[in-house]
């Protein structure tokens, strides 16, 4: 192993002397240990031009709070359903139960991930693997994907939100996940003792999830009574109602036919082609987590013409934490001036951000607004609907510079009917498959 060489005290030394004499580094210091770093790297004219108009806008209502969990996803992907409820039951307002998607998904993972990891375990995959490893250390979040949601209201439909409110684990997640990841740990662990009784450590693994869920989040409706007033007055009444007939009937359809492109800006992952990451998914039979890999602005194409010609929101994924300002609900690729703080070259581009562990789509919305210019050509701005509640910015609505959009947004999902025929005819290809570890298959 090649010696790594200690920080001397002679270079500590002349480090610390070189920053005392430097007049610049010590008015950021006073500034930044007083006020923090965003508040003295906020670009103050940015800021302030990054306005809050918009050539279309799409009236989604009230915005939702996933609170204490991650789930992002859900939340995001039940509010495109819920525009398309409200359009076919002419309600104003209406929310889905996030409740009620996150049990079966969850419980749909545990049989997922156990399944998965057995057949590893039978194969002679080591405990000690970086394979084994990850899995282990990434079960149990509450992450996700496109895809992965619309498997589970294939599966299992939705319901309003009153019919499965949130409970205080659904809001605040972390205790029962731990639970939970303990449960699985110690199921994985038993496989490896005693592979001869894998069969059997799977069914009580999954027998013990639905239980452990059931009492975090409550039994879930196997149907409901669904009544309701329309905006114009109106009293409808359905009767008795699955949640799958009530998926059907209010969004399925609508929905159903999407596919998700992603910006992989790495060379070797030519656009074009699908992609696909090993051992992720949530619904055994489902569809495959894949994803279609084509250029930024194809990306923007697609969800600007959704915007201006259907009028409903667009489910994308997108690393939230760069150049955001979370309080006035702004992104910007210069809303803040790190480098200039720190006399610091933050000079990585998107491929290197990627490949470098730097960035990774951690976060789901849905678009709700676009700018363009008066000559139809040029976008200036989307508006964004967040899930994290309408205390902060435009009561919980965000805008984001269209350059913030081009560096850290990397997935949409738009209807299979856009794409051109040469995309279509990629999808019916095989998806290259990257590791369980690749970047791309972070969940937002």
């Amino acid at each position: 192993m090649t010696e790594i060489s200690p920080l001397t005290g002679e270079t500590l030394a002349s480090m610390r002397e070189g920053f005392d004499a430097n007049p610049y580094a010590r008015l950021a210091m006073n500034a930044v240990t007083a006020s923090g770093i965003d508040k003295v790297a906020r670009n103050y004219d940015r800021a302030r031009l990054l306005q809050r108009r918009f050539s279309v806008t799409v009236d989604n209502g009230a915005v939702t709070n996933q609170e204490r969990s991650g789930r992002c996803w859900l939340f995001s992907s039940l509010n495109v359903a819920r525009f398309i409820a409200k359009k076919n039951m002419n309600l104003k307002e209406f929310e889905f139960s996030q409740n009620y998607a996150m049990y079966h998904d969850k419980l749909e993972r545990i049989n997922y991930f156990l399944k998965d990891v057995a057949a590893l375990v039978r194969a002679g995959e080591p405990s000690d693997s970086r394979l084994i490893q990850h899995l282990l250390a990434d079960v149990m979040g509450d992450g996700g994907q496109w895809t992965m949601a619309l498997n589970v209201y294939k599966k299992y439909g939705a319901v309003p939100k009153d019919l499965f409110p949130e409970t205080e684990s659904s809001r605040n997640t972390g205790p029962m996940n731990t639970q939970l990841r303990s449960m699985l740990h110690t199921a994985v662990a038993h496989m490896y003792a005693d592979p001869s009784k894998i069969d059997e450590i799977v069914a009580q693994g999954v027998e013990a999830g639905h239980r452990m869920l059931t009492i975090h989040l409550g039994e879930p409706p196997k149907s409901f009574d669904w009544e309701w007033t329309d905006a114009d007055g109106e009293f409808h009444r359905d009767g008795e109602i699955t949640p799958v007939e009530f998926w059907k009937k209010y969004v399925g359809a609508e929905l159903e036919d999407y596919v998700c492109l992603v910006d992989d800006p790495r060379a070797e992952h030519p656009k074009g082609r699908k992609i696909a990451i090993e051992h992720l998914g949530n619904v055994a039979g489902g569809d495959p987590t894949e994803y279609l890999n084509v250029p930024n602005q194809f990306m923007k194409d697609c969800v600007r013409t959704i915007l201006s010609e259907q009028g409903i929101p667009v489910w994308f994924g997108a690393d939230c934490g760069p150049m955001m300002d979370r309080e006035s609900g702004a992104w910007a690729t210069d809303l803040f001036e790190y480098g200039r703080v720190y006399d610091v070259d933050f000079d990585l581009d998107k491929e290197q951000r990627v490949r470098f562990g730097d960035s990774a789509m951690n976060h789901a919305m849905a678009f709700v607004g676009v700018d363009v210019d008066e000559d139809g050509t040029t976008t200036r701005r989307w508006r964004v609907e967040n899930s994290w509640g309408d205390k902060i910015a435009d009561k919980g609505y965000f805008t984001m510079s269209d350059d913030w959009f081009t560096e850290y947004v990397y997935e949409v999902a738009v209807p299979k009917s856009m794409l051109p025929e040469e995309y279509r005819k990629a999808l019916e290809e095989p998806a290259i498959q990257l590791p369980a570890w690749d970047p791309m298959g972070a969940l937002a």
